[in-house]
């Protein structure tokens, strides 16, 4: 995928934060630290478009990016630790939730999951409540280049297990090789193509 344009839009903590529904939406989500950001910014070719923090619970809001004037990926906040005040941990919920359920343009959820750790059980109420809402989405293991060939095959088989899903739902993951970055890619433009 050729990245011509990708800027940020808005961060939005309310529906009346968002912007116009016009262009089809990926969201991504996943735990504090998991890698989120960084992932959305091997995908744009950009180095902070996204911003990065080796402290978890950097992103608070709903953060819009335009991509090629074509669609908009949405990177949510972490779940799980973060060391952020407990009044604003315990907005994060709804406000996902409100997204999720509300939001004609959302095309796919993007659940991300560090591959070196079990699945959480806010990983596991994500992936159910997706499946009871019929929202799109698939699983992508990020870090593995910090384990070998044979734990891949093992955390995959694992996230198969748990979230009963098809091999074609999960994808390898690195931001520092590009790993999985062409395959993310294709999987993405299924969803976010009419």
């Amino acid at each position: 995928m050729k990245i011509t344009h990708a800027e940020f839009v808005t961060s939005a903590f309310r529906p009346s934060d968002y912007p116009p529904a016009q262009l089809p939406e990926a969201a991504f989500a996943g735990k504090s630290n998991v890698g989120k950001s960084s992932l959305i910014n091997v995908l744009l070719n950009r180095k902070n478009l996204a911003r990065t923090s080796s402290t978890p619970g950097r992103t608070q809001s709903l953060n819009f990016f335009n991509i090629n004037q074509r669609f908009m990926f949405v990177d949510f906040p972490g779940y799980g630790f973060a060391k952020v005040p407990l009044s604003i941990r315990k907005q994060w919920k709804p406000m996902v939730e409100t997204y999720l359920t509300t939001r004609t343009s959302l095309k796919v959820t993007v659940v991300i999951i560090d591959a070196r750790r079990e699945p959480s059980e806010q990983d596991r109420e994500l992936v159910d409540w997706l499946k009871h809402y019929a929202v799109p989405f698939l699983v992508v293991l990020t870090k593995v280049d910090k384990i070998s060939r044979a734990q891949r095959s093992q955390a995959s088989a694992r996230i198969r297990h748990v979230f009963n899903l098809a091999h074609d739902q999960i994808i390898m993951f690195s931001a520092v090789t590009g790993e999985g970055k062409e395959a993310l890619w294709k999987r993405l433009l299924v969803n976010l193509t009419p």
